[in-house]
């Protein structure tokens, strides 16, 4: 069977086969050799079954009982030729919709903004330089200079498309495009406003003040809302994406929402315990280190971290601590640590826990 349907196929089933190959054999598409031919078969058996009366014909009396019939308008209901080619090229540009352009989404811009480390935690008011296009103040994007209008576009009287008609072995062909004389709006500038030759917009320079939460981190991106270039054709504005950047704090390393220092104390203080001062983004913590304390060991400050960004509450302050080992000794401190070790074991015995299970148990990591 020519459209390579069932017998008992549905009537859908031979609409839908018919418009594939109708598509893929239109002479107009296809230059292969019998293409033209095959096209004229799928015609002439679709004319046949997709008539429910001529079907139950050809399936009782054959060819024979729909002789006669086949040049009788076209298949499928089509009113004439100009229906029938609007459902072959719809999705090939020619669009029975296509008119007048209808207002668009403006486009988003993006804009880098660079932070000082404890701005990140604060939040903070920051001046955004920026350059975009803007309706211009003078024509109120309408493109023609004050006191004037946009009159109708002559080529297509308004309606933004033009018909273009080709004819065909099997007739006349109509394409439908936008208007070339005025792009499709239906309208024509006679007098273009001075200020922005016709565009209805200008580039401008702004400084926008924007409010930035505490939490924000490297890399995040914050949506000002309206604050893009202007839509075509009356449409709404576009947004405003900044991207941010934090410059590194001198002692504190972020990971997540959690801050990170390292403090080096020294063998006395490890072996006996001391007050130490620990920097932190509100001014500078007491730290109790008890006796004993070794190298790896990490201290918690609750709730001295960064605050979460649109959440409650906030990360903690790790305290990593480092032990530090004297490279350059006086003569009594040498003689005083030389006392020190006559009283310590000499042997140097492997760890079943130490620092590397503290690093690895370390959170955050």
């Amino acid at each position: 069977m020519v459209l390579g349907v069932s017998h008992n196929a549905t009537s859908e089933e031979i609409r839908s086969a018919y418009r594939v190959l109708a598509k893929k054999y239109h002479p107009d598409l296809n230059k292969d050799p019998g293409a033209e031919e095959t096209f004229k078969q799928v015609n002439e058996a679709y004319s046949v079954l997709g008539d429910e009366q001529r079907r139950v014909a050809y399936d009782r009396f054959g060819l024979a009982g729909v002789e006669g019939g086949m040049a009788q308008g076209f298949p499928g209901g089509f009113g004439g030729l100009g229906d029938l080619f609007e459902e072959f090229f719809r999705g090939f540009g020619a669009s029975s919709s296509m008119g007048r352009r209808s207002p668009r989404r403006g486009a988003d811009l993006q804009a880098p903004v660079t932070l000082a480390f404890d701005q990140t935690a604060a939040g903070v008011e920051k001046e955004i330089p920026l350059e975009r296009m803007e309706v211009c103040e003078a024509c109120r994007g309408s493109g023609a200079e004050p006191g004037t209008s946009p009159v109708r576009c002559s080529t297509c009287h308004g309606s933004g498309q033009v018909r273009q008609v080709r004819e065909t072995f099997l007739g006349s062909m109509v394409n439908v495009t936008a208007c070339p004389t005025c792009q499709g709006t239906g309208e024509v500038i006679s007098s273009p406003c001075k200020k922005c030759h016709g565009h209805g917009v200008q580039r401008r320079s702004r400084t926008l003040k924007v409010t930035l939460p505490a939490g924000v981190d490297e890399g995040t991106q914050i949506r000002v809302p309206g604050e893009g270039e202007p839509g075509p054709y009356g449409g709404p504005m576009g947004d405003l994406y900044l991207t941010i950047h934090v410059e590194p704090h001198a002692f504190l390393r972020r990971k997540k929402d959690d801050l990170w220092v390292e403090i080096g104390i020294n063998v006395a203080q490890a072996a006996l315990g001391a007050q130490v001062q620990v920097p932190s983004l509100n001014g500078p913590l007491s730290l109790s280190v008890p006796a004993g304390t070794q190298s790896g060991h990490v201290f918690r400050f609750k709730g001295k971290g960064i605050p979460h960004l649109q959440a409650h509450g906030q990360g903690d302050l790790m305290v990593l601590v480092n032990v530090q080992t004297p490279s350059r000794l006086s003569g009594e401190q040498k003689r005083l640590l030389r006392q020190l070790g006559d009283t310590l074991d000499p042997q140097a015995a492997p760890q079943t826990k130490g620092l590397l299970d503290s690093l690895k148990d370390t959170p955050g990591e």
